[in-house]
């Protein structure tokens, strides 16, 4: 409990330093209501509905100034009680920067790591996956993915054994821009997988058809990627005017319209929304309270952005 708490102190001094350095209000942890939460599966563990992507956001490199930045987004993100960080190899310099953040911010003990293994070849997988796990500076991750399924047979083999031997937590595999599902849904129906991630948003909606309801049907958590279609959504529909009935689910902006849409569907465990900016993060935690809307609402929601 000592160390629990020191870590907390040593995160909230590194907030108040951050916040200090980049002329960002530091956030304290002062809004009593907690993010809403769905277990994650086999686990007496619930993350937040809402989660952190690094897709070319945290690619970085070694620039002081991103550094910082993105350390900033971790920093108001595990101040609102944000738990999932997402990466992968493939993500360029995005695993040594949320390295970075971990350490700089004490932070190691707040975040629910999850990367990936990204290579066409099944000796170099281990291999890979140790290098990763030494950028994040993680002692082992929470849930290790098939990335885009690349040489997926060999990858879950060799992530079931991590697992057994309790090397890793859990264990997923990923598919986006709606691709692969048909192959997605198979492995799912003979693999006793944790986790899939797969796009979803209040536009790409495939994966309501089969994947989703075969999820619930095996237990499977369902991180849901690419939720504001990596800004385009967020483009098409700028200066287009929130429906006034947003207010009841307390959407304030199209980033909350568009999240409540994703958590409020009952089989998706998390979104994984990417962002440079401490203000976005908390705009996307946001979210992850009540009210959500309900299924009426939702397709009054999708109806709506449609239509436009």
């Amino acid at each position: 409990m000592t160390d629990c708490i020191l870590s907390r102190r040593r995160l909230l001094q590194a907030m108040l330093s951050l916040a200090a350095a980049t002329s960002i209000p530091a956030i304290y942890g002062n809004d009593k209501q907690a993010p809403l939460t769905r277990p994650v599966p086999d686990t007496d563990l619930k993350l937040p509905l809402v989660g952190l992507g690094s897709w070319i956001t945290f690619n970085v490199g070694n620039d002081p100034v991103l550094l910082k930045q993105c350390t900033a987004v971790m920093a108001a993100f595990f101040a609102m009680g944000g738990r999932m960080i997402d990466s992968s190899p493939m993500y360029g310099s995005s695993q040594a920067t949320i390295g970075h953040g971990l350490e700089t911010l004490d932070a190691f003990d707040q975040v629910y790591s999850t990367d990936k293994v990204w290579t066409s070849s099944h000796e170099e997988g281990p291999e890979q996956i140790e290098a990763s796990r030494r950028e994040w500076g993680v002692e082992r991750f929470d849930l290790l993915q098939v990335h885009n399924l690349v040489a997926w047979e060999a990858h879950l083999e060799t992530l079931f054994a991590m697992k057994e031997q309790g090397e890793i937590g859990q264990v997923g595999i990923t598919t986006s821009h709606g691709r692969r599902h048909d192959k997605m849904e198979r492995i799912m129906r003979d693999y006793p997988l944790d986790y899939v991630q797969l796009t979803y948003n209040i536009v790409d909606r495939e994966a309501e058809s089969r994947l989703l309801p075969l999820a619930r049907e095996r237990g499977i958590g369902v991180i849901a990627n690419r939720p504001f279609q990596q800004k385009r959504l967020i483009r098409r529909l700028e200066g287009k005017p929130l429906p006034s009935w947003a207010s009841e689910i307390e959407a304030g902006s199209w980033a909350q319209f568009i999240l409540k849409f994703i958590i409020s569907h009952p089989d998706i465990s998390c979104a994984i929304p990417a962002t440079t900016r401490p203000d976005h993060v908390r705009e996307n935690m946001a979210t992850a309270r009540k009210p959500l809307p309900d299924a009426a609402m939702r397709r009054r929601m999708a109806e709506y952005v449609q239509n436009l």
